[in-house]
């Protein structure tokens, strides 16, 4: 199964599928040599050409983490969470970002050598015009946007309720998940209690995984 495409148009990233919809009775396998793969436990890697998530098993997916692969046609994407307790967003960002939801996520595309801001709707994801310098206003300067590896690794932003906003660096497919999942369970104008539920129980997850920026990782 091909995986989602990493873009977006209003409708949602081609190959949601794996994320919204009732899972396919066969066996999922890696897509690169055909060995089967369990489904929550295999890896992505993001075909660069295409910009979409493909699924790998461990051996294949082990190939690209090597030293000097992230410059060929797939990128392994990393399992590493990260967060900034001592460098939280200014509250007046989500305004200077002009996100219209209160999550979003934001991933650097190396063939467009820009940012590509993207936030989950009904639709799927949808993307979001950032100026180049609101991003450098409100994303730049900090040590989270510094470590972010491109097309493999996202910022990940919600605004919390008294104004806030959180920032983590995660694995860009599980924001694909995420966009899945709201598109599947998205109900009337704000959502609906159940896709309230599973953004809180999401986002409790990463939280959970996340470890704090790691000094020798800032002076490599």
């Amino acid at each position: 199964m091909t995986g989602p495409r990493l873009t977006a148009h209003g409708q949602g990233p081609r190959g949601l599928r794996r994320f919204t919809g009732p899972r396919p009775p066969r066996q999922e396998t890696c897509e690169l040599c055909g060995t089967p793969v369990r489904e929550d436990g295999h890896r992505h890697l993001v075909e660069t050409e295409r910009r979409a998530l493909v699924c790998a098993c461990t051996a294949c997916a082990l190939l690209f983490d090597r030293p000097g692969a992230a410059t060929g046609r797939f990128r392994a994407v990393p399992d590493r969470y990260l967060t900034d307790p001592d460098r939280p967003l200014d509250e007046s960002a989500w305004e200077l970002l002009q996100i219209p939801v209160g999550v979003a996520f934001f991933f650097r595309n190396a063939a467009l050598d820009r940012l590509v801001a993207l936030y989950p709707s009904p639709a799927g994801a949808t993307e979001s015009e950032l100026d180049p310098e609101t991003w450098q206003r409100v994303l730049g300067p900090g040590r989270l946007s510094a470590l972010l590896r491109p097309d493999v690794e996202a910022l990940l932003l919600r605004r919390q309720e008294d104004g806030r906003t959180d920032c983590h660096l995660v694995p860009i497919d599980i924001c694909y998940e995420l966009v899945g999942r709201m598109r599947l369970l998205w109900q009337g104008f704000d959502g609906g209690a159940e896709a309230r539920a599973a953004l809180r129980e999401f986002f409790e997850q990463v939280e959970r995984r996340a470890g704090a920026v790691p000094t020798e990782a800032l002076r490599s």
